[in-house]
C-alpha cells in the first residue's frame, strides 16, 4: 500500500503478535510472547496445541520432530505416526506439503491430531521412522 518492501512490527499485544506473524510480517512483541516462542523452539518435546475444536478432541499443535525423520517424506510421517500434517513452517514461509514432500532440518511441523493421543504422536516424533519402513 506505501511502497515499503521490508517492514517489522512491534506489537504490545500477544495475541495481535501471533497474527502478525502468521501474516509473514517479522515481529517483535511482548516478554510473554517473546517467551512463548523461545520456549517452542528450545525444548526438545511437548507438542504446543496452536488450535482445538470445540470438543476437545482435536487439536492443532507443533511437534517437535526428531532429526531421524530429515529425510523423509511427509506421507511415511503421516502413515507411521497416524496424524495428518497440516502445514509446514520452512525457512519463515509456512508451506502446504503433498505426499511428496520430503522433511528438511529446520522444519516445523504442525499437525492435526486426537488429543487423547499426543503421547503416542510424541514418542513416535521422538523416535524417528521404523526400520525398514514403507
Amino acid at each position: 500500500m506505501f511502497g515499503i518492501e521490508n517492514v517489522a512490527a512491534r506489537i504490545y499485544d500477544p495475541r495481535r503478535a501471533e497474527v502478525y506473524q502468521r501474516l509473514g510480517i517479522p515481529t517483535v512483541a511482548t516478554v510473554r510472547w517473546t517467551a512463548d516462542q523461545m520456549l517452542r523452539r528450545l525444548l526438545p518435546s511437548g507438542a504446543e496445541p496452536l488450535w482445538r475444536d470445540p470438543s476437545g478432541g482435536v487439536q492443532l499443535a507443533e511437534v517437535h520432530t526428531s532429526a531421524a525423520w530429515i529425510g523423509h517424506k511427509v506421507s511415511r510421517l503421516q502413515e507411521e505416526t497416524g496424524v495428518r500434517v497440516a502445514f509446514l513452517t520452512r525457512l519463515g514461509e509456512a508451506i502446504l506439503p503433498t505426499s511428496q514432500t520430503v522433511l528438511q532440518e529446520g522444519d516445523l511441523v504442525h499437525v492435526m491430531m486426537r488429543t487423547d493421543e499426543i503421547a503416542k504422536v510424541e514418542a513416535a516424533f521422538a523416535e524417528g521412522p521404523e526400520e525398514g519402513g514403507h
